[in-house]
């Protein structure tokens, strides 16, 4: 049986308040809790807590980004995560987006495939134990060892989109991080990780909308897919899957200015195929054609509906 996550911390509930929904996932059946970092909480916090309240489930970051950390500061905040979480704990590493990179914090968003692959390099020897002196590519460190060793090793996983990365993530990590892509997307994908190695795990954010109300769920996915695949690192991973002449209306639309014609030019087959929705049991079969396709970890990001959103939760759960 495949690995089932989901996505935390939920929107609209102070943290120390998802004690008891925490638990009640794990003895749902969902067997990991993974964070992400954008614009809400940080990376970690949010694992910390869950790991010590569902400790047998296992915690991952889908994804903290390689540029908004120093080198020695991510890899104490990867430690202390295995520290906290030991042989349950995943670390995914990407290049985030040049919004979040250059627009929210203030960095130069160069070489993303560098700048991974040197941060996958450097944390690797880093949680080895090894005192690093290094003129990496994107960065240099001088003198650095990591004063507390985890006793379990975390896996390292890289988020990736496009053929390099995909490629990377197969050669040089754990595994594949995957993110707005459909079913069928991912019989491009999973060949491209698995080349690198036996044993490359695909995990995958999966946005479901459980509501069988059509114009409900296509007014949330579109707002969803114009805010996103309008972000050149994901413009370029649909074009790349070969969706440009489908986007591409869109794509002007958003340039010109048109806020309201780039929404309408989404096609409705599209969200259907991106954003999961239906009701809980349609969207369950929907995510089994991930699994079904490749996907070892489907993670869910659940959108409210017209289902509240805990009990979307325990709907979706996969028994």
């Amino acid at each position: 049986m495949p690995r089932y996550g989901m996505t935390i911390p939920f929107d609209g509930v102070p943290l120390l308040e998802q004690q008891d929904w925490v638990k009640e996932l794990a003895d749902l059946g969902y067997s990991d809790f993974w964070s992400a970092e954008a614009g809400g909480a940080d990376g970690f916090t949010p694992l910390v807590l869950a790991a010590s309240w569902a400790p047998h489930a296992r915690v991952g970051t889908a994804i903290i980004p390689a540029y908004t950390r120093g080198a020695g500061t991510l890899a104490s905040c990867v430690s202390s995560l295995a520290e906290a979480a030991p042989g349950r704990a995943v670390i995914g590493i990407g290049s985030s987006s040049n919004v979040i990179v250059e627009r929210w914090n203030g960095m130069s968003f160069d070489k993303p495939y560098q700048r991974v692959r040197d941060t996958v390099r450097f944390l690797k020897r880093a949680l080895a134990g090894e005192k690093i002196t290094e003129e990496f590519e994107t960065f240099a460190v001088s003198g650095y060892r990591l004063a507390r060793l985890p006793a379990q090793q975390p896996k390292i996983m890289i988020a990736a989109l496009r053929k390099g990365m995909l490629g990377l993530a197969g050669r040089e990590s754990d595994g594949a991080i995957l993110n707005w892509l459909t079913a069928d997307d991912m019989k491009t994908v999973a060949p491209l990780v698995h080349a690198g190695g036996p044993g490359r795990e695909l995990v995958a954010r999966l946005f479901v909308c459980p509501t069988e109300n059509k114009e409900l769920a296509h007014t949330i996915g579109r707002r969803a897919i114009a805010a996103y695949l309008n972000v050149p690192v994901y413009a370029a991973f649909h074009e790349w899957l070969g969706r440009g002449e489908q986007l591409q209306k869109m794509w002007d639309c958003w340039k010109a200015g048109d806020r309201k014609a780039a929404l309408e030019a989404i096609p409705a087959e599209l969200i259907d195929e991106i954003i999961i929705n239906g009701s809980p049991e349609a969207c369950r079969e929907h995510i089994q054609r991930y699994v079904d396709n490749g996907l070892d970890t489907p993670v869910l990001q659940v959108w409210p509906s017209d289902l509240e959103l805990r009990e979307a939760t325990r709907r979706l759960a996969p028994a």
